[in-house]
């Protein structure tokens, strides 16, 4: 219908008058015309070029030309009769039709590199029309929101070559050029993101990639938090917030803030809570995901299962969901999960890799490629499904595919610390340790909370012969909290190396206590095993044994013995009778040496009181005579078996 509407022949009885536009109110002007209404109709069936071109003022006059001169791919200026939804529209739809050539181009490229260079073709036109738009006062809140969208992204491409730099007119040529000689007093990104969310702040769109410019440059932040002020209280200004804290591995703010918006604040005179978003599926996805970043993976578990009961059709954010549940060792659940994701669509990438989740669990590590693959048909931009193919490519012994699979990642967005931490994996295996050492720091680096980075860190310099500066890696990964006891034994495996035991057991106990927190849900209470008796006792006696927690409890065991604390030792040699391996053995072993010990240090004390007795008056020779073979008698008794 709009088709045929623009077919109607141009009359002056339908064509308002520019005295009849003046006298127009603010809110009839930006009501589209018929042009905008034809483009409007093209951008929603995809066709971005077609409608852009529409918009473009070569559009009425020698439409013929432009297909006959060979310039049919190239940018016409705006039509000047576009309100600010056209201005917008024209925008958008160049801007996705280079997006979508891109997208092309990509895969028809082999090499990462090249891949990594190329550009939306239409960026550098679109920052001079928009930026002109912008002076005239012609752009609205979704105008400001291209235009930021634009700049943001020839920010962090500058310097690299424009595809459609040799097909340019010179109109398009003077536009850029004036372009770059102003680029050092032209807009900001961010700023101009501020002034689209002003004017309308419920463009979700403009805070994520206000969030992400903030997560790339800290050095703005105190101007954004300014800009923001007008809005601080809008409670979708708390939502970027958390964005931007979860973005930024601050997870305990973004966790507080949820909190804040679901729960409320506690009334002094009703006592209730005032929760707003108290039903808020996105809040509790977010909190999920808080909990899961930070690897409370009880937590998260409980939040995405009470999000799944409560939208059981919700597919956003189930694959973190399935890896928490691979993680946790969960088949049945995360078979459960996969049957009702094909269900719900089996053709979204999420289900995709909850699948590859559920295959990769089976050990069915080609299966599981085959639909990590899948996902990224769907969608090649999904950071996650390309982590996960690398490991699966690890455990395929496929190093090649597996370093392939995280530099793609990382072309993606170069915070994914997973895919840093999986190449300082792969080139770790290759026994190419510098290597595997600079991707573990960029990981490190993104992460610095997370213990199992200064683990990685610590074993490459070991391996480089660096041993003070892997023993302070591996003290940074225990002030952490090493769950998994790596760098406790490694530390407590320095330790006794250089011959400093006090240090060696104090590891070895703290990986006890570590250890048996882990097996916990609560954290430990009554101060740390090093300190309490209680503690101590607690820990030796519910820790469950396997190979590090045999050979540290052996350890301690005879160091325990060497210092005579007999009970400390008794207590650690004692939990080796159940263990099956050769420290079960020695434990008993020790715990002879030990009763021994004991049983001579009872009767040394019980010779020492008996000789220190003073001797009966009147007596001679022969009374100090009995007085011995009776001492000796009572000695060789305390030491009969």
């Amino acid at each position: 219908a709009s088709e045929q509407l623009m077919g109607l022949a141009s009359s002056s009885s339908f064509s308002a008058s520019a005295d009849d536009s003046l006298s127009l109110l603010p809110e009839e002007r930006c009501q589209p015309n018929d042009v905008e209404l034809y483009a409007i109709s093209l951008f929603d069936l995809g066709e971005y070029s077609r409608a852009a071109h529409v918009l473009s003022s070569s559009s009425t006059n020698n439409e013929s030309s432009s297909f006959s001169d060979g310039s049919l791919g190239q940018i016409k200026p705006p039509r000047d009769d576009l309100t600010s939804l056209g201005v917008y529209l024209r925008a958008f739809s160049l801007y996705l039709d280079g997006e979508r050539r891109k997208e092309e181009q990509v895969t028809e490229l082999r090499d990462p590199l090249e891949r990594t260079k190329l550009l939306n073709s239409n960026l550098p036109q679109l920052e001079a029309d928009l930026r002109r738009s912008n002076e005239l006062g012609e752009l609205d809140a979704f105008g400001l929101y291209v235009y930021g969208v634009v700049l943001k992204e020839l920010r962090g491409a500058k310097r690299a070559p424009s595809s459609g730099e040799r097909h340019r007119t010179n109109y398009e040529f003077n536009q850029t050029a004036d372009a770059r000689t102003d680029e050092s007093v032209g807009d900001a990104a961010h700023v101009i993101l501020i002034r689209s969310i002003l004017k309308y702040p419920f463009n979700w769109s403009a805070w994520l990639d206000l969030g992400e410019l903030c997560v790339d440059d800290s050095s703005i932040d105190q101007e954004v938090e300014e800009l923001l002020l007008p809005i601080s209280d809008h409670w979708m200004y708390h939502f970027f917030c958390v964005h931007v804290f979860i973005e930024e591995k601050a997870n305990e703010n973004a966790i507080a803030i949820i909190e804040k918006l679901a729960n409320g604040q506690v009334s002094e005179n009703e006592g209730q809570q005032l929760g707003f978003f108290i039903q808020s599926a996105y809040l509790q996805s977010q909190l999920a995901m808080a909990y899961y970043d930070i690897r409370d993976y009880d937590s998260a578990h409980d939040h995405f299962l009470a999000l799944a009961e409560r939208e059981p059709y919700r597919l956003d954010n189930m694959d973190a969901f399935s890896n928490v549940l691979y993680v946790k060792d969960q088949k049945v659940a995360l078979s459960h999960l996969a049957h009702r994701s094909v269900t719900v669509d089996k053709y979204r990438p999420e289900t995709c890799i909850i699948v590859g989740n559920y295959y990769s669990s089976k050990g069915r590590h080609e299966k599981a490629v085959q639909y990590f693959q899948r996902a990224l048909k769907l969608d090649r931009s999904y950071l996650s499904a390309w982590t996960l193919l690398g490991h699966e490519y690890i455990e395929m012994k496929n190093t090649a595919a597996a370093i392939e699979a995280y530099r793609r990642a990382v072309d993606i967005s170069d915070r994914e610390y997973r895919a840093w931490y999986g190449l300082g994996q792969t080139y770790e295996i290759m026994n190419m340790l510098l290597h595997a050492l600079f991707y573990f720091r960029k990981a490190a680096a993104l992460h610095p909370h997370d213990a199992r980075m200064w683990c990685a860190i610590g074993g490459c310099l070991l391996g480089l012969d660096r041993r003070s500066d892997a023993e302070k890696s591996y003290e940074r990964a225990v002030s952490l909290g090493d769950g998994e006891g790596i760098a406790t034994r490694k530390l407590a495996e320095l330790y006794r190396e250089d011959g400093d035991e006090e240090k060696a057991a104090k590891c070895y106990l703290r990986h006890l206590e570590l250890r048996y927190q882990s097996q916990l849900a609560v954290p430990l209470t009554g101060g740390s095993a090093d300190s309490s008796p209680e503690a101590f006792e607690n820990v030796v006696n519910h820790v469950r044994v396997d190979e590090p927690e045999a050979e540290a409890l052996l350890y301690l065991a005879y160091y325990y013995r060497d210092n005579l604390e007999y009970d400390a030792a008794i207590l650690c040699a004692t939990r080796l009778e159940d263990y099956p391996g050769p420290e079960k053995e020695q434990g008993k072993g020790l715990l002879r040496d030990i009763r021994s010990r004991m049983d001579h240090k009872v009767g040394q004390r019980r010779y020492k009181r008996r000789s220190k007795s003073p001797k009966t008056p009147g007596r001679g020779v022969n009374s100090s005579m009995d007085s011995t073979s009776e001492a000796n008698a009572e000695s060789s008794f305390e030491f009969s078996p």
